[in-house]
């Protein structure tokens, strides 16, 4: 019976941030703290029932599966493409920075401890630990303030701030890992400790594993997903989640020091898939938007949930707490941006904004858990869970708040987003689909006024993008050669009666080469367009296909390909 009042209670909480998710655009605070601090009321509520609720152990498994999820999307919605100018320097930031505000923030904890009358001195592990636990940005922190507050910064920072903070967690779970690993050891006899070289041994492990384990499922499930056809509905999709929990475990259950990294594993994986061409992409792309969506939701609520609020309070907790994230947001992590990011000529401005936007979050928390579960809760002599805790609030409610400010006050707001993806942001809300057309010297809307081309009377043309220049069209305006066209139209809702399906061409494709007309397809197929390079192609009888194409197709079901026949 308890399972039946769990499973009511979790679905009760689920709906309620839902709710509150669609409230917080007209906050003015990050909504990840709203789900935090349900978590508490929802903790000192049933206090009086079920007691003081800190079992690390389950907060460890529920909150790694539901990070397993968000960096693996974080991987998978990462364009390469888009974040090549930048990726030197979000992954330097992502691994030197992180192992160097791991040992500033580490050395600070040492001196901190050390000078407070009330709290114990540490040695350097143990200030380590708290070091490697907060070293990394959080990815859920940073993506929902960027969007959230629809933040268009200059200079592909935000590119740069989503590559880096999708990218730094292994980093920082690779080092809590270790620290870990050197506790356990002193914790667990006399004299006991780990040497360099198992130091040494283990961060190998732990990269050459997680890359080799990445890569490697990452291929196949490229591999499979291109050759093999799922029967089930949305089975890609299914699949594709499949084995992101396995690109996890696989590395992560080695033995002992063997051991791999699994959260590097499955960004790997996770970029892999995102940019490859590969069949029901979309869906991939909108099952997990909503399901990392619920998944930080939880982990935000199950944070919030293990914390007492009284021990946050508490001067052993509270005060070193605010004195690491002042060392950390106003000392070590400014001077580790500029020492990595000096070099490239960044301006001051992104220098200004990347130092302030490194915000902590769930992955700090999480990663603390993980070393509570197995040093033990009363092993350390400090309250690991309440400080990181501590630290992440703060994080969240100053940072997250004064972000949109600072940005503007550095000159870092762009002056306008990109149109097309304005317009694909708000078509997911309606009814309408909206579709560029690119106007060649020989279109037949070329060099005539809008009112004179022939189009289906539900089509409108609502943008001209004409070089530099956006025009709001009119049925008096020209339509001239090299003009693009945003057109809306009314979505097509139906889809029971046809599937569609990518099919890419290698080299060795037997329709490269061949026109579509030469094509031999099955009745009821047909090729809807072709994506080559970076744009999109319509084809017709004689479009020529070519290697490295992927086609669009659409085909009908077996029972409308019945009704067309008979008719």
């Amino acid at each position: 019976m308890q399972y039946v009042y769990l499973l009511l209670f979790a679905g009760l909480i689920i709906a309620l941030c839902l709710f509150i998710n669609r409230l917080t655009d007209k906050l003015k605070v990050p909504s990840l703290l709203l789900f935090i601090a349900i978590g508490m009321a929802a903790g000192v509520a049933l206090r009086p029932v079920f007691g003081n609720v800190t079992d690390y152990a389950m907060g460890n498994v529920i909150c790694s599966v539901c990070l397993v999820l968000v960096i693996f999307y974080g991987g998978f919605g990462t364009n390469f493409k888009e974040a090549r100018p930048v990726a030197g320097r979000a992954l330097l930031l992502s691994f030197a920075g992180t192992a160097l505000t791991a040992g500033m923030v580490g050395a600070a904890v040492w001196a901190i401890f050390r000078l407070l009358p009330f709290t114990p001195g540490l040695g350097w592990a143990e200030s380590l630990l708290i070091g490697s636990v907060i070293s990394s940005t959080d990815a859920a922190s940073v993506f929902n303030i960027l969007r959230s507050r629809r933040l268009n910064l200059k200079y592909r920072t935000s590119s740069l701030l989503e590559m880096e903070s999708g990218s730094n967690d292994p980093m920082s779970y690779m080092l809590t890992v270790v620290f870990t690993a050197v506790l356990a050891a002193q914790y667990g006899a006399e004299g006991a400790s780990m040497g360099a070289g198992q130091i040494v041994g283990m961060l190998a492990a732990q990269v050459g594993f997680g890359v080799l384990f990445g890569g490697a499922f990452g291929f196949l499930a490229v591999y499979i997903l291109r050759k093999i056809p799922f029967n089930m509905g949305q089975g890609g999709t299914v699949f594709v989640l499949a084995i992101a929990l396995l690109t996890y475990a696989v590395p992560s259950v080695l033995p002992g020091s063997w051991a791999g990294n699994g959260y590097l594993a499955v960004y790997i994986c996770g970029i892999m898939l995102g940019n490859a061409r590969i069949p029901q992409k979309r869906d991939c792309v909108r099952f997990f938007d909503a399901l990392t969506g619920v998944a930080q939701m939880m982990i935000f609520f199950l944070l919030g949930f293990l914390a007492t609020p009284e021990w946050l309070i508490r001067p052993e907790v509270l005060v070193p707490a605010l004195l690491v994230f002042a060392v950390m947001t106003f000392l070590a992590r400014p001077a580790v941006v500029a020492g990595l990011l000096a070099p490239f000529r960044a301006p001051l401005g992104q220098l200004g904004v990347v130092s302030w936007a490194g915000l902590r979050g769930v992955a700090s928390v999480v990663f603390a858990i993980y070393a509570i579960s197995v040093l033990g809760d009363d092993a350390l002599p400090y309250d690991l869970f309440s400080i990181v805790f501590c630290v992440v609030i703060i994080s969240i409610s100053l940072q997250g708040s004064l972000l949109p400010a600072l940005s503007r006050k550095f000159g870092m707001l762009g002056d306008s987003e990109d149109v097309l993806r304005t317009f694909t942001d708000y078509q997911d809300e309606t009814d309408v689909r909206f579709v560029k057309v690119v106007v060649g010297e020989t279109h037949p809307w070329a060099g005539k006024k809008l009112r004179e081309c022939v189009m289906p009377r539900e089509f409108l043309v609502v943008l001209i993008l004409r070089g530099e220049e956006v025009v709001v069209p009119g049925g008096d305006t020209v339509v001239y050669p090299g003009d693009l066209l945003v057109t809306a139209a009314p979505e097509f809702e139906n889809h029971d009666e046809f599937g569609m399906f990518e099919e890419y061409l290698g080299e060795d494709h037997p329709w490269a080469g061949k026109t579509v007309r030469e094509l031999q397809l099955p009745d009821g197929t047909l090729i809807a367009m072709i994506k080559r390079g970076g744009g999109t192609v319509i084809p017709y009888g004689a479009t020529e296909l070519k290697a490295g194409d992927t086609l669009v197709c659409i085909k009908l079901t077996e029972k409308e390909h019945a009704k067309s026949a008979a008719h």
